[in-house]
């Protein structure tokens, strides 16, 4: 099967689209966020779990909260950061407290707080995750966290928990510690719901295969798989001989023939498969 080339999509269409994504999964956001996580008092972390917290204690409406501290944020980011977050990335600062107070009115849709927490985080990741696709961000706590990053120089990935984790515990001695754990819950269950959005349930195989038949191989990959195939120079470790390895990327469901493949033609090939979480290029995704 041959494979064609797709024509790159024009600039003004793919900005379109992107401004779209922004807009919708803010929507999505703040849906869950009203819907699941507010009603039943979960802070899982960011300015989103910060409105939670001081609706709790002063009846703060969430919506103008959010906007209260995701503007500064988003100018201080600007100015501190010396970066260029970008118009879209504005539009999602704004654009989510706008859909927190729209979507204020519905009613919840559970008073299990478990329910809540898994629900409310998997919604509130796939709202984040059709952002990112958009190649935005809705301002909140990550900016901050960079700020701490810049100063400190502790790392950001450590930044960014330590401020969900003082959300988190602020929360527990709030309400509960049971909402505490609630939360944490939530805060998982967006991680692993923003994976899925950004990289898809299909994974791909990234494959090293270590064989005396190299040219067979790749031949065979090539026209029984229909893949390409990268030849790397290599050195056996323990002959200190020079070898060649044979590294391919396929679809999950192409794993099974590829290995048929390679043992066909030669029985003795050593084959390493890895996870490829994301790949970009012809023949799978664009980017």
């Amino acid at each position: 099967m041959k494979r064609y080339r797709r024509e790159p999509m024009p600039t003004w269409l793919r900005h379109l689209i992107e401004y779209m994504f922004v807009i919708i999964g803010s929507a999505f956001v703040a849906t869950a966020f009203n819907i699941f996580l507010l009603p039943n008092e979960i802070a899982s972390g960011g300015v989103a779990g910060i409105s939670t917290i001081l609706k709790g204690l002063f009846n703060w409406d969430p919506a103008y909260v959010q906007w209260a501290l995701n503007i500064p944020l988003f100018i201080s980011g600007v100015l501190i950061l010396g970066k260029n977050f970008g118009m879209k990335s504005l539009v999602g600062t704004i654009a989510l407290p706008f859909f927190v107070k729209i979507t204020s009115g519905i009613e919840p849709a559970t008073e299990n707080a478990l329910l809540a927490a898994i629900f409310g985080g998997m919604g509130v990741g796939l709202g984040l995750g059709i952002v990112f696709r958009g190649r935005a961000s809705t301002g909140g706590v990550d900016l901050l966290a960079q700020i701490i990053h810049k100063y400190t120089h502790i790392p950001l990935g450590l930044c960014i928990a330590m401020v969900d984790g003082m959300i988190v515990l602020t929360a527990a001695i709030v309400f509960d510690v049971e909402k505490g754990l609630f939360a944490l819950i939530g805060l998982f269950a967006t991680s692993r719901t923003i994976d899925v959005v950004q990289v898809g349930f299909n994974r791909s195989k990234n494959v090293m295969i270590i064989s005396q038949e190299v040219e067979k191989v790749r031949l065979g990959i090539f026209h029984e798989i229909d893949r390409g195939a990268t030849v790397i120079n290599g050195v056996g470790g323990y002959t200190n001989e020079d070898r060649n390895i044979i590294m391919c990327v396929v679809e999950q469901s192409e794993f099974t023939k590829l290995t048929q493949t390679v043992k066909r033609i030669d029985p003795s090939a050593f084959v390493i498969a890895m996870d490829a979480a994301e790949v970009l290029g012809e023949g799978f995704k664009n980017g």
